[in-house]
């Protein structure tokens, strides 16, 4: 198979030509110095894109808080263990659920090294987009309201899983066009027991999705994401066709 070509210094054929001998100390050093990135500073304008959440004191935010606690009341142990699931949830995970268990890792180095990178940038996005409008989470608004997860006060609005997921979603999509509507029944699965773990209002949720759906269609104007698309569907494809 050719090598993936992945420009901002994101070499692929470490995947494999490193793998043997593994990396030097001064190579690891100058891979976490300069993190590849396929988004340039300020590509989203955040505080156009999102609305502010509701008012601490609105109708709409206690809404919000009767619908937790009405799902919280009606939440099984088999939701809970889902919770936990989807709370440490990986694009591996994702991708598996919708295309079957190979969609690994091991079988898809350079798919691998592709949403590392992807990474590098949802991790800046993410943060910027929650300094927008700081909200904290539903437990510190209301303490009858008990997550079933381990969270941090580390701001709720949008929802970081929402943004992630819708992100994947469309990544996914353009690498995989005949699984579109899995990967969005997926991503609202995300959303959904994000929602029933009690860390986040559903407003947060909906707004990770705008981010989410935002930031892969920037990642997709990428030329170099583009071509990449055509390697990794290619990567891909001896394993499709033995479903």
């Amino acid at each position: 198979m050719r090598r993936v070509y992945l420009a901002l210094s994101l070499s692929l054929s470490l995947c494999s030509a490193t793998r043997a001998a593994g990396p030097t100390m001064a190579q690891t050093d100058a891979a976490a110095a300069k993190p590849p990135h396929f988004l340039a500073a300020g590509a989203l304008d955040l505080k156009a894109l999102l609305p502010a959440p509701p008012a601490a004191d609105s109708p709409a935010a206690a809404a919000e808080i009767a619908e937790l606690l009405q799902l919280q009341a009606a939440r099984t142990p088999v939701q809970a263990a889902r919770c936990v699931q989807i709370e440490g949830e990986d694009i591996w995970l994702f991708g598996s659920e919708v295309l079957g268990p190979w969609f690994n890792a091991t079988n898809l180095p350079q798919t691998a090294a592709f949403f590392a990178a992807v990474r590098n940038d949802f991790i800046p996005v993410n943060r910027a987009a929650k300094a927008v409008w700081p909200r904290r989470r539903p437990p510190f608004a209301d303490a009858r309201i008990v997550p079933c997860v381990e969270f941090a006060d580390s701001g709720a609005y949008p929802s970081g899983h929402g943004i992630q997921s819708y992100m994947w979603a469309g990544l996914l999509t353009a690498m995989f066009p005949d699984q579109a509507a899995g990967f969005e029944r997926r991503a609202q699965e995300t959303l959904r027991y994000k929602l029933l773990s009690g860390v986040h209002y559903s407003s947060d949720l909906r707004a990770g999705r705008l981010v989410g759906e935002a930031l892969a269609r920037e990642f997709l104007k990428n030329p170099t994401v583009q071509k990449l698309m055509v390697e990794l569907r290619t990567e891909a494809a001896p394993h499709r066709r033995k479903e």
